[in-house]
């Protein structure tokens, strides 16, 4: 299997554990952490943070199309950089005690951009940033 098949398979099995861990607002029983490190971990974790304060979850999934841009196997630690367009037309944020939805906000296209990087540690890809660009719809 390829490197560049390898981290794509890294980033969506990090979305899984994410959309597993989104769904009950808390990460315990996922294995969030064996793909998300660093940046990325940290900012799943504070999503999570919020979602518990607010008493929010998700419902539904986040679509994907993710491509590996970019593959540095020389760097030290090989790296790649995994441009996705996020689509939120089957996602829906729910308050847990009144059932509502929360509508997204103004603006905010259903599908936009995101960027992560991935790193190989100890023989395996993690995903060590994470960052949507919600102002640009793809």
């Amino acid at each position: 299997m390829s490197q560049k098949v390898l981290v794509r398979k890294t980033y969506e099995a990090m979305w899984a554990e994410q959309m597993k861990a989104y769904r009950k607002a808390n990460p315990a029983g996922t294995q969030l952490k064996q793909y998300a490190v660093l940046n990325a971990l940290s900012l799943f974790e504070a999503d999570l943070a919020h979602m518990r304060k607010h008493g929010t979850v998700i419902r539904g999934t986040l679509g994907h199309e993710s491509t590996v841009t970019a593959l540095n196997m020389v760097a030290k630690p090989p790296s790649a950089t995994v441009s996705d367009c996020a689509d939120l037309s089957k996602w829906t944020t729910i308050k847990v005690k009144t059932g509502a939805v929360i509508p997204l906000p103004k603006g905010q296209p259903l599908r936009y951009r995101a960027t992560a990087t991935a790193e190989r540690w100890e023989g395996r890809w993690v995903i060590t940033t994470y960052k949507t660009h919600g102002e640009q719809a793809c």
